[in-house]
Order: C-alpha cells, then structure tokens, then sequence
C-alpha cells in the first residue's frame, strides 16, 4: 500500500476530500477530529501538500461517511472496478441534503448517462 501518489493525483485527492467535506458540512476542525489528525494536516491534505496514511484515510471516509475502498482507490492503493465512475461522485449525489430525491435520481442518470456513452 505504499504506492506513492504523482504531484496532481496528491492534489486530486485532497480536493476531492475537501469537496466530500463541504457536502457534509463539517469544518476542518470538525473532521480533523473524527480523523484523529490536527486542522494543519488535514488543511495540508486537502491542498495536496501530504499523502495521507492509510489509517487517515480510513478515519476520513468514516468521517466522512463514504466506505473506506472509495479514497483507496482515489489514493491509487486499490485497482478501480471496470466500468467504474469518478469515485464518489454518485455516493455524492446521493448525500446532498439540497436536492430533492427525484432531483437525486435524476442527477445520478444523467452523470450516468455521459460517462457511459
């Protein structure tokens, strides 16, 4: 599980945590927290400045409440299934409180619809 992360998948990774943040409305202190780490780190994961641990991963997808595989993958420790889409994206959708479920639905087919062709 070693395997380093390039400059820009560091970067996409610490976005996409920052991003799964925001949809939960937690604070940086707040998750910083739930992840067992200081605001700093997680501020420097997030900006794409550390690779995480695993363990900070896991605790982050707990905080986060996305399964723990989903940031593995985007951290390039586990292969992505064939067929798959961003990671997260329609977990995303799923999550934001601001939509309707019927907005959800529609949301989840439409992003389905332009990655698969």
């Amino acid at each position: 599980m070693a395997n380093p992360l390039d400059g820009e998948a560091i970067e996409d990774l610490g976005r996409y945590i920052k991003a799964q943040r925001e949809i939960a409305r937690l604070s940086v202190r707040h998750l910083a927290r739930i992840a067992q780490v200081s605001d700093s780190y997680l501020s420097q994961i997030e900006k794409g400045r550390y690779q995480p641990s695993a363990q900070v991963l896991t605790n982050l997808a707990q905080g986060l409440n996305l399964q723990p595989d989903v940031l593995f993958r985007m951290a390039g420790w586990l292969p992505a299934p064939c067929g798959d889409t961003v990671p997260g994206v329609e977990d995303a959708i799923r999550r934001d409180n601001r939509l309707t479920e019927s907005q959800r639905t529609a949301l989840a087919q439409l992003y389905r619809s332009m990655v698969d062709g």
